[in-house]
């Protein structure tokens, strides 16, 4: 029981940190996702006017 203590206290903070860094990371992710996915539309747009 004390190690399981031990270890949650050493690796308990970084994987907090990591976990919330990624949580953060992924509605940026998707954020990204949605404006090249409107600039590919765009650029589509601009290649069949230019036809």
């Amino acid at each position: 029981m004390e190690e399981l203590a031990r270890l949650m206290a050493t690796y308990g903070f970084p994987m907090v940190v990591a976990f919330y860094l990624l949580v953060r990371l992924e509605k940026r992710l998707a954020e990204l996702t949605n404006a090249i996915n409107k600039m590919c539309y765009c650029v589509e747009r601009m290649e069949v006017t230019k036809k």
